[in-house]
């Protein structure tokens, strides 16, 4: 009885999963392979290293070393989708990235050579274009609509394998990677693997409500984590790139992170929320603002913001020139800053030189030392850290951070620190914040403390 129960379960489970015929039928044909090939130069013999003709390794040395007339190619695979019927294609930048020819194969087995409309690095998107016509398309949805656990189905071509179909659900979505600030991404379990970059990712409906980027991987290869970029963020790249050939990205002038329990304890907010302002860049529209290091942005145009990820894709896409209201809360009170949005710049890193001085901060269990004089006046001050131990280490301080404030004071020396050190409360953790190259960020630490041990009386 107990099996037979069993047995009519697992039945009426396998009705309920979804029927992915229909949807790959209909969308297929318009998922692409995308081949590319570019030229590059053959390695040379180290300089003064000569092979003697006639020698039994000459052969090799001019096989491995290049000792040819023509240069090497370097081939890659990935995958894309048509969105018009005159021939434009979506793929990802990393596919098409520095390729002296891309070919486009479709399902009917036509081969075209495509032309690079334009490239947005920050997003991981491409535009292309054929010439063609009457082609098939996808349908476009909202990747905004997507919900977590529900299905979706990718189209691609891993490993050269063209049109191989891989289903899954959504896992999460507004996730933020590393190096990728204005893309929230989409994370599923569909199994994903290399060619399938820029493939489409539809939703039971047979729209595209994603463009599958890259997976997590500690072997290379599928391992249940993979992410897309919304198709809400891709078309607005993508309107760019086909209009422009590049994309123009809203710029507030902040670097934030997250504020954790402990930063919001030493900041004396009731939950962790909100983006914190770890560095404002001079010349900025935030700077313009008034927005100060320390404020927690809490809210962007009127979006609410819960977490740091879910501000740069805001300001990403909004308008340059656009005036957008910013809240945040400072020093425990809500304020509404106006700020008129620039246009994202290129930046480079700045690196920090050290005076030989060093001396110890042992409450924070830390080894820190002065700035030389030319890096104290471009960073306004602040002490490089030597070492780190105890509550600085867990707190995640490296050697080479560089501290700028404790709280909302800065710090201009090592005797600064220890002064400001002294008056804070022993019951909550310190918010230090740090310059870590180009990056700054907030650390909570809850410093050592003395204990005094009473006099026992004989």
């Amino acid at each position: 009885m107990i099996l037979a129960l069993l047995g009519w379960i697992r039945a009426a489970g396998a009705g309920r999963l979804p029927d992915f015929t229909e949807l790959v039928e209909e969308n297929g044909a318009a998922v692409v392979n995308i081949s590319t090939t570019r030229k590059v130069e053959a390695p040379r013999l180290p300089e003064g290293i000569e092979i003697p003709e006639g020698s039994p390794l000459e052969e090799l040395f001019r096989h491995f070393f290049g000792q040819q007339d023509w240069p090497m190619e370097s081939k890659s695979l990935g995958s894309g989708f048509i969105i018009s019927e005159d021939g434009y294609i979506v793929t990802n930048h990393h596919v098409v990235k520095e390729a002296d020819e891309i070919v486009v194969r479709l399902q009917d087995r036509r081969e075209l050579t495509a032309r690079l409309i334009g490239a947005d690095k920050r997003s991981d998107l491409a535009l292309l274009k054929v010439e063609a016509e009457d082609l098939p398309v996808v349908r476009l949805g909202h990747s905004e609509e997507l919900k977590v656990g529900e299905w979706v189905v990718a189209i691609g071509s891993p490993f050269g394998f063209d049109h191989s179909v891989t289903a899954g659900i959504v896992s999460a979505k507004g996730r933020s990677l590393p190096g990728d600030n204005y893309v929230p991404f989409i994370q599923t379990d569909v199994a994903i693997n290399p060619g399938n970059s820029g493939g489409p990712l539809f939703n039971l409906d047979g729209e595209v409500v994603g463009v599958n980027s890259q997976i997590y991987s500690r072997t290379g290869g599928f391992m249940g984590l993979s992410f897309a970029i919304p198709i809400d963020i891709a078309l607005e790249v993508i309107d760019q790139l086909k209009a422009h050939g590049k994309v123009r990205r809203g710029w507030l002038g902040v670097r934030i992170q997250d504020v954790t329990r402990e930063l919001a304890q030493s900041f004396g907010m009731d939950r962790p929320h909100g983006a914190l302002v770890a560095q404002v860049l001079p010349g900025s529209p935030a700077a313009g603002a008034g927005i100060q290091v320390g404020d927690v942005i809490v809210a962007y145009d009127g979006r609410v913001i819960e977490s740091s990820a879910e501000l740069p894709p805001l300001v990403g896409l909004t308008p340059i020139g656009r005036e957008v209201p910013v809240e945040v809360l400072r020093d425990g009170r809500r304020q509404v800053v106006r700020v008129r949005i620039g246009q994202l710049p290129d930046e480079e890193p700045v690196q920090a030189s050290v005076d030989k001085a060093k001396l110890n901060v042992p409450e924070l269990g830390l080894a820190v030392a002065e700035l030389g004089a030319d890096e104290r006046e471009r960073q306004e001050g602040g002490v490089v850290v030597r070492h780190a131990q105890g509550p600085a280490r867990e707190a995640g301080i490296r050697p080479g951070d560089v501290i700028v404030r404790l709280g909302k004071r800065p710090v201009r020396s090592v005797v600064d620190l220890q002064r400001q050190l002294r008056r804070l409360p022993p019951d909550r953790p310190v918010a230090l914040l740090i310059r870590r190259g180009e990056d700054a960020l907030f650390l909570a630490v809850k410093p050592y403390r003395k204990t005094t041990k009473p006099k026992h009386r004989d």
